[in-house]
């Protein structure tokens, strides 16, 4: 039970490795890039290059995968490896930091058990306050084995906002700004549009870009993978994946999101007629009046899955302008994901997103 390898990522991992050596990776960072390109993977592996006995003395730039740093962080299980995503919240009326140890580490087992293959988190789940504080409190403690200690906050843009606790947020804030000596703290996210300014001011932001063919085909060829997919046809997979295969993980409480947001694309890609009017009018009702949250949340993010895998095909084909267009769209999604913090009508968001869409893809 371990970690699956990382595929591709090379120049980036190359970076991060020769700052590492010399004294220049920055204590908080950032890595953002579309969903399911390998982000947390990545945040992973540069923590067991951290941790790892040899890889920094020895001038290397990979993890030994040998010493006892490196063994424990592939199966999830280095103590100074603190991995952090969202979850459903425990069912407890007041949550403390060893709850949220316990079911990480829960979590964490599942995962390995898994394969190390894991699908996006789903509207429902969150990192809470009660979370926050464990990370803080483990933050100052000692490293239990390594010489140094390694926090990666997956999906960071799901932190609950925790304006009636300024204090438990402030120590948050604190910690991306000053980690303690020794310490370093790696946020990955998706949506980085999203997340607080006060957060993003702290931390160093790295593009982690879509995956090459090669490294798609190479993921899809680990016998894991091929085998927990085997009922998908190989080029549905390639189809589905393009430059971001874990969203190949997402599961069935994903696919109706999917549906929706290729609806919504469809709908945007409409004639400028009346019949593509009324396509588009009706697209945006069918998304209800409830709380722009939990599968609405999801449908946004896989409409920016779809827009990114649309780009890069377009791209392939020697289709330019249209891709161009297509990318033009990325930001006004993300522009809709802050806007399903207030508590906006879904139906009416998805109209005046539809429009923006249009207007852009089809001018």
């Amino acid at each position: 039970m371990s970690l699956r390898p990382v595929y591709g990522h090379t120049p980036i991992r190359q970076r991060l490795a020769a700052a590492a050596m010399e004294g220049r990776l920055p204590s908080s960072l950032l890595l953002q890039g579309p969903r399911g390109v390998g982000k947390q993977r990545l945040a992973l592996w540069l923590g067991q290059y951290l941790l790892c006995d040899r890889a920094i003395d020895e001038g290397q730039h990979e993890p030994c995968g040998s010493c006892q740093q490196c063994r424990y962080a592939e199966r999830g299980m280095h103590p100074d490896l603190h991995w952090v995503f969202p979850r459903a919240r425990v069912k407890d009326s007041d949550p403390q930091a060893q709850d949220a140890r316990e079911d990480l580490a829960e979590a964490i087992t599942e995962r390995m058990a898994a394969d190390g293959l894991w699908g996006p988190s789903n509207g429902t789940e969150a990192i809470y306050k009660y979370m926050m504080q464990a990370v803080v409190q483990d933050a100052s403690r000692r490293p239990a084995m390594a010489r140094r200690t390694v926090f990666v906050l997956g999906d960071a843009e799901r932190m609950v906002p925790q304006e009636a606790s300024p204090e438990s947020a402030n120590m948050l804030l604190k910690l991306l700004e000053e980690p303690p000596p020794g310490t370093t703290l790696i946020l990955t996210s998706s949506e980085p549009g999203t997340l607080l300014p006060t957060i993003r001011s702290r931390v160093v932001s790295v593009r982690v870009p879509a995956l090459a063919r090669a490294d798609v085909e190479a993921f899809l060829d680990d016998p894991s993978v091929a085998r927990l997919l085997s009922r998908v046809p190989k080029d549905e997979q390639r189809a589905r994946a393009g430059g971001t295969p874990g969203v190949l993980f997402a599961g069935e409480q994903l696919s109706g999101a999917f549906a929706s947001a290729r609806a919504i694309l469809e709908a945007a890609l409409a004639p400028s007629t009346p019949d593509g009017q009324v396509q588009r009018i009706k697209t945006a009702a069918r998304q209800g009046v409830a709380g722009a949250r939990g599968a609405f949340s999801d449908m946004l993010d896989a409409l920016t899955h779809l827009l990114h895998a649309r780009t890069q095909q377009l791209v392939q084909s020697g289709r330019d302008i249209e891709a161009r267009r297509t990318a033009m769209t990325i930001p006004l999604v993300e522009r809709a994901k802050e806007l399903t913090q207030r508590n906006v009508s879904p139906n009416l968001q998805t109209a005046a997103l539809l429009a923006e869409l249009h207007h852009t893809l089809k001018p």
